[in-house]
Parts: C-alpha cells; structure tokens; sequence
C-alpha cells in the first residue's frame, strides 16, 4: 500500500487549473486579443440590453447573456479559458498563492496580467462604442 500512495504523489498535477484560468497556447498577443474579444461580446450584449425594460421583466435578458457567456465559452474558452472578467482569474490566483496547498504548483503570474488587462480593455471598447453608437 505504501508503492500505491507513493505512485499517486509522483503523478500529481499543480492545482492552478482549479482556481484560474491558463491558456491552451502560450501566445501573448492572441491571448490578450482573444480576452479582448470575449469581454468586448459580452459588454456590449449586456449594454444593447439596457434600455430595454420589456427584456428585464420578462426575464429574457438573462437567457440572452446566459447564453452569450455559453457562445464565448465554446466559441472563445479553449484559447484562453475565457476570464472575461479580470475578477474571476485574479482573486482565485491571489488565494491559490496564499493557501498551503501540498503540491500546488506555480501561481503562473507572468501570465497573470493577460486575464485582468484583456477584459479591462474589451469593457472599455464596448463601453465606448455603446456611447458612439447608441
């Protein structure tokens, strides 16, 4: 029982993956643009939604940006993982950092930046061209 246990610690995986995302590929600039991307979709599906009361008691435009969030994950999530939210990685890496975890593994920050600018930017461009156009 003693080889079983000590095979099973050799396999072990970093726990990164359970708190943050990470991506598929390792490529800064289509990391960053896929981030941008996803966000902008959904900021902007959010805010056309806006001035619509009927959508908000109906109920409707929550099935609108459920499904938006669906279409960014299966369009957009194996890039990147899709954060979409700069919140959603970076609070989860910082406690991933800070916990004891036994064999955790790295907190990757050199890629940490990716998930928190890349939505930052796509709110701000559909914040700003909801402005212009609408």
């Amino acid at each position: 029982m003693a080889e079983q246990t000590t095979q099973f610690q050799e396999n072990e995986e970093p726990t990164l993956g359970i708190f943050s995302t990470g991506p598929e590929i390792r490529n800064p600039i289509q990391n960053m643009l896929t981030e941008i991307i996803g966000t902008f979709v959904l900021c902007f599906a959010i805010l056309t939604q806006a001035g619509n009361e009927g959508l908000g008691k109906s109920g409707l435009g929550i099935l609108i940006v459920a499904f938006t969030v669906v279409g960014i994950g299966l369009s957009l999530g194996g890039p990147t993982g899709y954060a979409i939210n700069p919140v959603r990685d970076l609070g989860p890496r910082i406690v991933h950092s800070l916990l004891p975890i036994p064999n955790k593994g790295g907190s990757d920050w050199s890629y940490a930046w990716i998930p928190v600018a890349g939505p930052l930017v796509g709110g701000l461009l559909a914040g700003g061209l909801y402005n212009i156009v609408f």
